[in-house]
């Protein structure tokens, strides 16, 4: 069974489990995805506060594209499991002979690329959301406003925690072009996400 197939009893009992899988590039994807899901709802909320037709408008495509990111990155909950369990089993492969040894190394380096490219792929989708946000918070119903901030902090904690998991997999890599071209980008991921949730936070109104 898949782990999105599972109730959540069951999935933060296998987070709970001894065994490494899943681990905290599934936990930061799940957590991306409550947000989007959280930010989708609030787009979609009666009443909200646009006052133009290109106002409304931009709220609904806001919400389009949050809902889609929300599916990729529950997608991406099982597929980091996936690559991290690729890894072990390529670190499992013999090196008896000079041939193996080769092989093991090389299958290690492609099972490593995986590794991070989903991760990395979660910090692409939650910033892609963060940057849905400010929309959301302008246009939305103002009495969802802890329903959009809650949404932002758990984008935010999605992504940090697929950056760990993005260096942690990096430090292995031996093609450093390709390290360097990637921390490139996810710093520029987290600067621009930081900056969004620090001058477009939403707004509280009671009514």
């Amino acid at each position: 069974m898949t782990l999105t197939g599972r109730t959540v009893h069951e999935l933060l009992a296998a987070f709970r489990a001894s065994d490494p899988t899943p681990g905290g590039g599934s936990a930061a994807a799940l957590g991306g995805a409550t947000g989007a899901s959280l930010l989708v709802m609030v787009a979609g909320l009666p009443k909200p506060v646009a006052a133009t037709a290109g106002d409304l408008g931009q709220l609904h495509a806001a919400g389009a594209r949050c809902s889609t990111l929300a599916v990729e990155l529950e997608n991406l909950i099982d597929r980091d499991a996936d690559a991290y369990d690729a890894v072990m089993a390529a670190y499992r492969r013999p090196k008896g002979t000079d041939e193996e040894k080769a092989a093991r190394s090389a299958s290690i380096q492609d099972a490593l690329r995986a590794a991070i490219e989903t991760p990395l792929a979660v910090m692409r989708a939650c910033a892609a959301a963060i940057e849905q946000a400010p929309v959301i918070a302008r246009f939305g119903n103002q009495n969802a406003a802890s329903d959009v901030k809650a949404g932002l902090e758990l984008l935010r904690a999605g992504l940090r925690a697929a950056h760990a998991n993005v260096e942690i997999n990096l430090g292995s890599v031996k093609d450093r072009e390709y390290a360097t071209r990637l921390r490139t980008e996810v710093e520029r991921l987290i600067g621009e996400s930081e900056a969004r949730t620090t001058d477009h936070g939403p707004r509280t109104t009671a009514q």
